[in-house]
């Protein structure tokens, strides 16, 4: 097995003392810690009363982000009905809506999370920031897989989502008294320059040039220029090469705009002017605006390098954040991350996230979309065809210790062929019974899956407890379902007992209505025909009654301890005459016996008296 290149998190315990040996038991997704008596020499010592749960996917228990598990699921599970047999130019426009919803949801949680100043919940919101930064690139990168010319396109696009700061501070310029006299008024015009945002930047600069009236000459100058400059149109007519010579064209003039000192007169413009040639030390100047290597990094290809290949990519980032990024410093998880990404690192990308990111969420989507998109099979990936299945598989392992959230991990354990059958056999033992509806969700589960032994578990667990709490009509209900004759026969005893005690059957909805299943059991027949029995007693039939009465006697299945009350249930049978009410028979059947009692005292009184 390959070794993690990092050091694992520690995570501390609060009110373990130093020095104590610790005892720890594994859990469904959690630890359990405890401090335990054990010395060194040998002997014992005071240990502390309380245990502490260590979690591992602590994500999973946040309001606000079951939302992503719930509305991704149903992405989940719609990717999946995608067909194999469709040609990859079909299946590639669903690919790419299905990456965006699933940045959608991304972001609708990360929107929502922004309403509350938590600072764990603001770590939340960092890490969804960062999460929709990586899949956003792999879907240009990766997905879409975005040729030279439109390649920078997406890229600017992507650089725009996530750097969204430009529009709060336009905003401010805008509402002021006097945008063109704002402090933050260059710092916009800049930032939508180096953006590629030149219609804004255009419409920001008319309000400066309506004020210096002296200086509007070289302000149309710089307008000219923005309004010129060639953007790559994919639709169009225009081949990549027409473009390259036209935007090259442009470059030359700008390049004796800057030569000629148009703009000596006017700083901001000159620097405009400088940033529109892709001059580096310009560009770097402004780290504050450009904010992340990455940014500029796009803003260096858009104004030297539009036409680059995805091919290129990878030399020019890997530039692009050593000239960015302090030397002394080492880069962060984002940056290796984004970097791989560049590189066309698939694999690299996978692992760095599953390490740096708190849950698998994120690594377990991506995965499955790329593996859809047949992006992981020209890989050499460490974990070979089953990576996919193994993202997934922990992802559904972590979902099935939250008490609601289990019921989505079904679905991408049905989705994981090779191991996923035996991770749901095992995960939905541990779910916990809580009620008799959840147990019918889970018994439902494993019934349409044909999963005969958990089937027969959950049913008599639920039988037993309706057992104990005395509700033999759902143990016997639950014992059916298991089809457990032993468990049946043992119920069917208990409803034969009341009876004998109480005079009247309960549950009679149930026992009237077992039809086949009452051959389960010779006991569970008995209690189903002796029912019956009385009911054809109750509606006078007493022939038909009879005759039930008889093959129950005959048939050797009643228990012995019932066989007494057979024979008194026959007794009106036998003495009754056709026609005759059967109360009336009862009656009469006792006076019968107690006049018969009364003359065999006095008989034996009159003995003794002798």
């Amino acid at each position: 097995m390959e070794e993690v290149d990092v050091e694992p998190t520690i995570t501390n315990i609060p009110a373990l003392r130093r020095g104590k040996h610790m005892g720890f038991a594994w859990g469904q997704g959690n630890i359990f810690v405890y401090e335990t008596l054990f010395k060194a020499t040998g002997a014992t010592g005071s240990g502390s009363p309380f245990i502490h749960e260590v979690r591992k996917d602590e994500d999973i228990y946040s309001p606000i982000l079951r939302k992503l598990f719930n509305e991704s699921h149903h992405i989940f599970v719609g990717l999946q009905t995608i067909r194999e047999d469709l040609p990859s130019k079909n299946k590639k426009p669903q690919f790419v809506s299905i990456s965006k919803n699933y940045r959608s949801v991304i972001r609708a949680c990360m929107e929502e999370l922004q309403q509350f100043l938590i600072q764990s919940v603001l770590l939340q919101v960092s890490i969804l920031l960062a999460i929709e930064l990586i899949w956003n690139l792999c879907e240009v990168l990766f997905i879409d897989a975005a040729p030279a010319g439109s390649l920078l396109l997406h890229l600017l696009d992507w650089v725009r989502l996530h750097k969204a700061d430009v529009d709060e501070k336009a905003r401010d310029v805008l509402q002021s008294d006097s945008p063109a006299e704002h402090r933050d008024y260059w710092d916009v015009v800049v930032s939508y320059v180096l953006q590629g945002r030149l219609d804004e930047a255009r419409q920001m600069l008319g309000k400066k040039a309506t004020l210096t009236p002296a200086a509007n000459n070289i302000y149309k100058m710089m307008d000219n220029l923005l309004s010129k400059m060639p953007f790559y149109n994919p639709g169009g007519t225009q081949t990549l090469t027409e473009f390259d010579v036209k935007w090259r064209h442009w470059h030359e003039e700008v390049d004796r705009c800057l030569q000629d000192n148009s703009f000596a007169s006017n700083q901001h413009l000159e620097v405009i002017c400088k940033i529109l040639l892709g001059d580096e030390d310009t560009l770097l100047e402004h780290k504050d605006l450009l904010g992340t290597w990455y940014h500029f990094l796009v803003s260096r290809l858009l104004f030297c390098h539009p036409t680059v290949k995805p091919t290129e990519l990878h030399y020019y980032a890997q530039s692009c954040m050593t000239m960015f990024l302090d030397s002394r410093s080492a880069p962060e998880p984002l940056d290796s991350i984004l970097l791989a990404a560049f590189e066309f690192d698939i694999h690299q990308v996978i692992k760095d996230c599953s390490i740096a990111l708190n849950n698998w969420w994120f690594v377990a989507h991506l995965t499955d979309l790329l593996d859809h998109c047949k992006l992981l099979q020209s890989h050499n990936l460490h974990f070979g065809s089953n990576l996919r299945e193994f993202l997934l598989l922990e992802y559904a392992s972590g979902l099935f210790t939250h008490h609601s959230l289990w019921q989505l991990a079904v679905d991408y354990f049905d989705h994981c062929l090779e191991f996923g059958r035996v991770y749901l056999e095992l995960q939905i033992e541990r779910v916990p019974l809580d009620t008799e509806r959840k147990a019918l969700k889970v018994l439902r589960i494993c019934e349409q899956r044909q999963m005969s032994e958990q089937v027969r578990s959950i049913c008599k667990i639920m039988a037993m407890r309706a057992l104990r709490n005395n509700r033999l009509g759902s143990a016997l209900s639950w014992s059916i379902r298991a089809k457990d004759a032993a468990f049946a026969t043992l119920i069917s005893e208990r409803f034969l007992q009341d009876y004998c005690a109480k005079g009247t059957f309960s549950d009679l909805d149930l026992i009237d209505n077992l039809g086949p299943a009452m051959l389960l059991s010779d006991r569970l027949t008995f209690l189903g025909k002796y029912r019956e029995f009385h009911k054809l007693y109750g509606e006078k039939r007493f022939k038909e009654a009879a005759k039930l009465l008889l093959s129950l006697m005959t048939a050797k299945i009643a228990p012995r301890s019932f066989w007494m009350t057979l024979l008194t249930d026959a007794l009106p049978l036998l003495e009754q005459k056709e026609e005759e009410d059967v109360e009336l028979t009862k009656v009469e059947l006792l006076r019968l016996a107690l006049s018969r009692n009364l003359a065999m005292a006095i008989v034996k009184e009159g003995t003794v008296e002798t």
